[in-house]
């Protein structure tokens, strides 16, 4: 099946993943998809991920994290889509919920959050917002 979007694929399969209450949750795999995987680790929104390599297609799979049996992720949005692409410069980096949740950039410099890519002065592409 054709994706059109494979990150917006990937961010809704762990918020259905967490609002059914499964361990882990598993998607085709993309160098794009394990990044924001290693933010949402960094961040503590999930326990770990790792990459099974098997036919037809490699998979990125992740283990979700849950506090007093509710998802930690209360919100998972896809900010930046193929029809409308968000950049934004260093001196305008969004903040979710006034810095309480985490917006994931994708800079020239890798995928990180917004306080990394401030910290490292560097703008790019806003690809999704946790909270």
């Amino acid at each position: 099946m054709h994706v059109t979007d494979p990150v917006a694929d990937f961010l809704t399969r762990i918020r259905n993943a967490g609002s059914a209450r499964h361990a882990t949750c598993a998607a085709p795999k993309s160098n794009l998809k394990i990044e924001i995987a290693r933010v949402l680790q960094e961040q503590g929104y999930i326990e770990e991920y790792w990459v099974e390599e098997s036919k037809p297609y490699d998979r990125v799979h992740v283990r979700l994290k849950y506090f007093n049996d509710k998802h930690v992720i209360d919100g998972l949005r896809r900010e930046s889509t193929p029809g409308r692409r968000r950049y934004y410069g260093v001196a305008d980096l969004p903040k979710v919920l006034d810095g309480l949740g985490v917006a994931v950039i994708s800079t020239s410099k890798g995928v990180m959050t917004d306080k990394q890519a401030a910290a490292a002065k560097v703008g790019g592409e806003f690809l999704c917002s946790v909270w």
